[in-house]
C-alpha cells in the first residue's frame, strides 16, 4: 500500500497520482486530504508555494464532482494567469481516469468567447482568475449556483493584488452551503476577514513555518556597495554555471535595464513585468520553462502565480517591502522537497531589513561573500571538466573526421591540447577577472557604517571601492537615454563592461558617468571619432565627482558650456 493509499484516495485517481510518479505525500498534502475527505468542513491551510497544495485541494474536489450532474461543481480562484493554467492542467492529470470530469481555465489575456464555448459544453470544474470570472457572470456566461466546493488558492496574494470586491462578488453567487477551502502562504488580516465573513467553523491548518517545508531554501545574503550590485550578481552566476533562477527587482523599469543590461554582457536572461503583452508574457515564460533562459527578471506582481520546477536561485536584486513578498519570492525555489537557494544582494544600509525578516518569519540567513576571479575560473573549470567527462561520443557521426583532426593536431602533446581547450572556453573569464577588486563590504570595520562613510567621504564613498574618475559626455535624456541605455551604449563604444562602470547621472542634454581610473583614459580615446545619430559625441574629465558628486549644478553647466563651445 502505498503512502498516498493510506489517505483514502479513490483507486482512479491513485492510478492517475502513480502515472505522475507520486510516491509519497507532502507535509500539506498528508495533513488536508483525509480532512478534506472525511468531512464536511470549512478549511485554511496555511503553507507556502511550492508545498503541493495543489494535490491538497485538487485531489478532494474531483472526489466531489458528481458526473451526472452536468454543472459546475467546483470552482477554483487563482490570483494569476500562470497558475489559473497550471491549476488546471495538474487537475486534468489527476482526473485521467476520471471519465465525464471536465476542467475548464478562465483567465484575461484571452479569447473570452473560447471559454464561455467551452464552458458550455460541460465542465463541472472552473479554474479562474477573479476578474476575468466577474466578466463572464456579468455576460450570464457561467453558473455557480451549484458549486460545492469553492477553492481560494494564493488567498493573500489574491487580496495583494485588490481582489477584495471581486471575491466577495463572486462568493455571494455560490451557494451558502457549499465547502470552502482557503490556501495561503501567510494569515494576513483580510484573509482573516475572508475566512470569517465566507466560512463556516473552519479548520485551520498550519504549515507555513513547517520545519521540514523551511529546511529545503537556504536563505543567504551578501553585502555590497550599492552600485556594485549589478557586478555582485554577474559574480554568483559565473560562479554558479548551473543556476536557474529568478531575480526580484522592485520596478518595472528596474527589472527591464537589468535584463537588458545582463543580455548585452551576454548573460541568458529576460524580464516579465506589467507593460509586457500577454502573447510576450507567454513567449518569455516559454523560454524560461524550457531553460532557453538562465535567469528571469521579474517584479513581484509579474511573478505571482508563477510555477516552475527546478529553480535553483530566487535572487532579491531589491528586497520586498512586506515579509510576506519574501516569503512568496523564496517560495519559487525549494519545491517539492528539493533544495533551492534565496540569496538577497544588499548594501549595508539593509542589514538591519534582514534581521527584521529573521525574527518576522523566523528563519536564518546566512552570510556568503561574493565569489573573488580565482573561486569563479575554479568552478568554470571544473564545471568544463565535468561537461567533457560526460558528454556523449557520436562514433559513426565524427568517425569521418577524426583521421583529419587527428593529423592535424598530431605535433601536440597531451599537456598541449589540454591547456588550448582551456585557454580557448576562459580565455574570457581569466582576462575579466585578471584584476578583479573584492567587493564584499567587510561589515566589522568602522567605515562601513552609513552614518560614518558619509561623513568620512566626500561624496559618500568609501576608499574601498577602488578609484573612479568622472566622464562628461554630451548626451543626455533628450537623446532618449535612461541609465541602462547609457550603460550599454558606453559598453559598446569603449568595449569595457559594467563591472568598469560606476555610477550615471543624467541631464537633459549630458551626463557624468564614473568609470574605473585604470581604464578611464582608454575610454576616453575611443570617443574620438564617436557619433551619435549624426551628431558628434564629445567627453570631457568631469567636474565636480562626476556622477557622485555632482550635486552643484552650476558645476555641471560650466562643464557642459565648455563641451558646447568646442563643438561650435
Amino acid at each position: 500500500m502505498s503512502s498516498f493509499e493510506s489517505l483514502g484516495i479513490r483507486a482512479e485517481i491513485l492510478r492517475a497520482l502513480g502515472d505522475l510518479g507520486f510516491a509519497d505525500p507532502t507535509p500539506v498534502q498528508a495533513a488536508t486530504i483525509p480532512l478534506l475527505l472525511a468531512g464536511e468542513s470549512d478549511m485554511v491551510a496555511l503553507a507556502r508555494t511550492g508545498t503541493g497544495k495543489t494535490a491538497a485541494f485538487g485531489v478532494p474536489l474531483l472526489e466531489r464532482i458528481d458526473i451526472a450532474e452536468h454543472a459546475v461543481q467546483g470552482l477554483v480562484l487563482a490570483p494569476t494567469r500562470e497558475l489559473c493554467v497550471q491549476i488546471a492542467k495538474d487537475l486534468d492529470r489527476f482526473a485521467a481516469h476520471l471519465p465525464g470530469v471536465r476542467t475548464v481555465a478562465v483567465y484575461g489575456g484571452a479569447n473570452i468567447r473560447e471559454q464561455m464555448r467551452a464552458i458550455q459544453r460541460g465542465a463541472n470544474v472552473v479554474v479562474a482568475t477573479p476578474g476575468r470570472l466577474i466578466d463572464l457572470l456579468e455576460r450570464g456566461a457561467v453558473d455557480l449556483g451549484k458549486v460545492r466546493t469553492a477553492v481560494l488558492d494564493e488567498a493573500d496574494e489574491m487580496l495583494n493584488m485588490g481582489f477584495q470586491e471581486d471575491l466577495t462578488t463572486i462568493l455571494d453567487r455560490t451557494p451558502k452551503e457549499k465547502r470552502t477551502w482557503l490556501f495561503s502562504a501567510t494569515m494576513s488580516s483580510e484573509v482573516r476577514r475572508i475566512a470569517r465573513n465566507y466560512m463556516h467553523d473552519a479548520k485551520e491548518i498550519s504549515l507555513a513555518n513547517d520545519a521540514k517545508t523551511q529546511s529545503t531554501i537556504n536563505h543567504q545574503y551578501t553585502v555590497v556597495m550599492a552600485r556594485d550590485r549589478y557586478i555582485a550578481l554577474k559574480r554568483f552566476v559565473d560562479a554558479d554555471p548551473d543556476m536557474f533562477a529568478i531575480v526580484f527587482c522592485r520596478t518595472k523599469q528596474d527589472t527591464q535595464e537589468l535584463a537588458e543590461n545582463l543580455t548585452r554582457d551576454g548573460y541568458n536572461a529576460d524580464a516579465i513585468h506589467g507593460d509586457l503583452s500577454q502573447q510576450q508574457r507567454d513567449r518569455v515564460m516559454e523560454r524560461y520553462r524550457s531553460k532557453s533562459l538562465q535567469m528571469l527578471i521579474a517584479t513581484d506582481v509579474a511573478a505571482r502565480g508563477i510555477d516552475v520546477s527546478n529553480v535553483s536561485h530566487v535572487v532579491h536584486f531589491d528586497l520586498p517591502g512586506e515579509p510576506e513578498s519574501y516569503t512568496h519570492r523564496s517560495g519559487r525555489t525549494g519545491r517539492a522537497g528539493k533544495s533551492g537557494v534565496s540569496l538577497s544582494i544588499i548594501g549595508s544600509r539593509d542589514i538591519n531589513k534582514i534581521r527584521g525578516l529573521e525574527r518576522t518569519l523566523k528563519v536564518h540567513f546566512t552570510y556568503v561573500r561574493v565569489p573573488d576571479g580565482a573561486e569563479i575560473c575554479e568552478r568554470q573549470l571544473l564545471t568544463l571538466i565535468g561537461k567533457i567527462k560526460s558528454v556523449k561520443v557520436d562514433e559513426a557521426t565524427i568517425s569521418p573526421f577524426l583521421n583529419e583532426v587527428e593529423l592535424d593536431l598530431a605535433d601536440l602533446t597531451r599537456e598541449d591540447l589540454i591547456k588550448r581547450v582551456i585557454s580557448l572556453e576562459f580565455n574570457r573569464f581569466l582576462k575579466q577577472y585578471k584584476d578583479a577588486r573584492d567587493l564584499n563590504v567587510d561589515l566589522a570595520r568602522k567605515d562601513h557604517n552609513p552614518k560614518e562613510r558619509k561623513e568620512k567621504t566626500e561624496f559618500g564613498r568609501s576608499s574601498s571601492e577602488g578609484p573612479m574618475r568622472s566622464m562628461f559626455i554630451n548626451i543626455g535624456t533628450k537623446d532618449g537615454f535612461d541609465k541602462g541605455k547609457m550603460l550599454g551604449y558606453l559598453c559598446g563604444i569603449t568595449g569595457l563592461t559594467g563591472q568598469h562602470i560606476g555610477r550615471i547621472l543624467l541631464k537633459d542634454m549630458f551626463s557624468f558617468v564614473d568609470i574605473d581610473a585604470a581604464h578611464f583614459d582608454e575610454a576616453m580615446g575611443h570617443f574620438k571619432a564617436a557619433n551619435y545619430k549624426g551628431r558628434k559625441v564629445r567627453v570631457d574629465e568631469g567636474d565636480g565627482g562626476g556622477a557622485t558628486g555632482a550635486r552643484d549644478f552650476k558645476a555641471d553647466k560650466k562643464t557642459f558650456n565648455r563641451s558646447r563651445r568646442s563643438e561650435s
